[in-house]
Formats: structure tokens, C-alpha cells, sequence
């Protein structure tokens, strides 16, 4: 019979956790929360680090093999200290993803202050130097996530807006990716379900011939407090407010010990996703937010458990 950790869609990584804050260079409290891309065979880890002085900026890993990373000696992107994002900026900037489109390499973020959580887009060209474009949305949204191409000649993004104090998943599209409208929602938590509580996007949805793949976040409430998921999800490939499927369990549940007990305890929060030639994708995800960890499954599997449900 197989062990409690064996029986999961996603396989933890032997090596877990890749990254705790014993591994970053510079004085920090905890990690959390990386976005991974691989470019040119280097796959490249923008993660989110929390300072000891209680707010957060990000750092970035290199790795040959997309386990073993080498820490930039210093923080990549911090908050702005002047100008006009700073007074957004303040109280820290959160939860990077990352995206390429057209071969442009895109940050989207959450820039936290006194005004709220909001998201900001930003580019680079080297992952050492960031060029802030602007705040893309109203206050009370985050978990932005850009598309990899454009659909339909426009640009499109998943975020988590806040309604009724519940978070769903939707979606939005710009001709600029500066101007977003179109809005609408896309998923929601389901009652009695892992995902009853709150939920939102988590990695870049992969292109794939049944349509867009996407892992997301679902959050179960209990009296010990919430437990966070991961589940998949499948999306029309020209019209992706059109779900094709919705994984009825989660691949992947905090049960190691790392994922367990943390910061925050009983956190597996997936943000990022690389598909390697064979069809592995590696799934890079927080645990506890108290460090980086990953979990490997094939695009076939993650594809065949959304079309179980709806």
C-alpha cells in the first residue's frame, strides 16, 4: 500500500524543500512563493522573501536542473524608496509571476500598502534590473497571472478580486496590458469540497493541445484554521472563459512535515509550473510559507484528473 505521500498526483521531491531562508545570502526571515522560468537551459526563480524588518521584496535562484539553486548574493527587486509607485510600495511587494510573451519577460506583483493590496506589471531583460510599468488594477485584487500569448488579438490575465469577502478566479483581457476590462468570473469555491473557502490562480497556464492547463490554489476552512491546495484546471484554448474542467480532488495536500508547519502551517501554495520535452512539468510551489519546494507530475495526468470534473 502506498505511503500518505506517495498517493498524491504531484511527487514531492526527494530533496525538499529547495530553498529556506538558511539558503538566501542576505539576513531575511522566511521565503515563499517563487515564480519559475526556464530560458536558454537555465531556469531562473524569482521568489518572494520576507525581511526581518516584516516586509517583502524578491531574490532569484539559477539552477542547471531546476533543483539545485544558487542565490543572487543580494535582493533583485525591492520597494520603491521614491517616485510614483513608492506610496503603493510601502509596506512591500509580494507573490512575483512570471511570464514571456513575444519574448518580452513580464512581472506581474502585488504592491502592498495603506491603500491595499494591488497588482503592478513590471519588465526585465536580465532578472537583476526591474522597469516598473504601472499599477493594472483597483485595490483588493491580487494572484495575477498573465496568459503566454494573446488571444483573440488581446491579451489576457487571471486575478482574485475580493467580492463578499470571497476570492474567485477571474478573468480579464486589454488590448495593452495596462487597460484591463472585459471582466468576468470564471471559478468559484465549491461548497462541501477541498476549494469551499476561498480559491485563485497559481501558476501560467500551459498551452496544450486539449486546451489551457492551469494549477490553482483552493482554500478550505476548519476550525484549526485554513488549509491550503492545489488542484488543475482545464480552459478552452480561444475562449478560455469557457471551462472545460476542474480536478474534483486536489493533486496536492500540505502532508510533509515542511508543509505542515511553518509561518503559516498547512500551506501548499503552487506558483510555478515548468513542462520539460518529455512532457514532465515540474511544479514549484510555497510550503508553510516558510520555503520553495517542488513536485513533478506529466502534462497527461494533470490533464486526464480536470477532465474528471467540472
Amino acid at each position: 500500500m502506498p505511503g500518505l505521500l506517495e498517493q498524491e498526483m504531484l511527487r514531492r521531491y526527494e530533496g525538499n524543500p529547495l530553498i529556506t531562508a538558511a539558503d538566501i545570502p542576505f539576513t531575511c526571515n522566511t521565503v515563499f512563493n517563487g515564480s519559475a522560468v526556464k530560458l536558454d537551459d537555465t531556469y531562473l526563480l524569482l521568489l518572494r522573501v520576507e525581511g526581518q524588518h516584516g516586509y517583502s521584496l524578491f531574490a532569484l535562484g539559477r539552477s542547471a536542473n531546476g533543483y539545485d539553486f544558487e542565490m543572487e548574493r543580494f535582493p533583485v527587486m525591492a520597494p520603491c524608496t521614491e517616485g510614483p509607485m513608492q506610496k503603493y510600495e510601502d509596506a512591500g511587494i509580494e507573490d512575483p509571476r512570471v511570464t514571456v510573451i513575444e519574448g518580452t519577460v513580464y512581472v506581474v506583483y502585488t504592491a502592498f500598502s495603506g491603500h491595499g493590496p494591488v497588482m503592478a506589471l513590471a519588465t526585465t531583460e536580465d532578472f537583476l534590473s526591474f522597469e516598473r510599468l504601472g499599477i493594472i488594477s483597483e485595490p483588493g485584487n491580487k494572484d495575477g497571472i498573465l496568459f503566454p500569448r494573446r488571444i483573440n488579438g488581446r491579451y489576457a490575465r487571471f486575478d482574485r478580486p475580493i467580492g463578499n469577502d470571497v476570492g474567485r478566479i477571474w478573468l480579464s483581457f486589454s488590448e495593452d496590458l495596462m487597460h484591463w476590462g472585459d471582466s468576468q468570473a470564471l471559478l468559484s469555491p465549491r461548497p462541501g469540497y477541498w476549494d469551499s473557502y476561498r480559491l485563485g490562480g497559481s501558476t501560467v497556464p500551459i498551452e496544450t493541445e486539449q486546451g489551457w492547463l492551469q494549477i490553482y490554489h483552493g482554500v478550505k476552512m476548519t476550525s484549526g484554521g485554513p488549509i491550503y491546495r492545489a488542484g488543475v484546471l482545464l480552459l478552452d484554448l480561444e475562449d478560455p472563459t469557457r471551462v472545460i474542467g476542474r480536478s474534483p480532488i486536489p493533486v496536492l495536500s500540505p502532508r510533509a512535515d515542511y508543509e505542515r508547519v511553518g509561518d503559516i502551517n498547512n500551506v501548499v501554495f503552487p506558483s510555478a509550473s515548468v513542462v520539460e520535452p518529455d512532457g514532465e512539468v515540474k511544479v514549484y510551489y510555497g510550503a508553510a510559507d516558510t520555503c520553495i519546494c517542488v513536485a513533478t507530475s506529466t502534462l497527461e495526468a494533470l490533464i486526464a484528473i480536470a477532465r474528471e470534473g467540472t
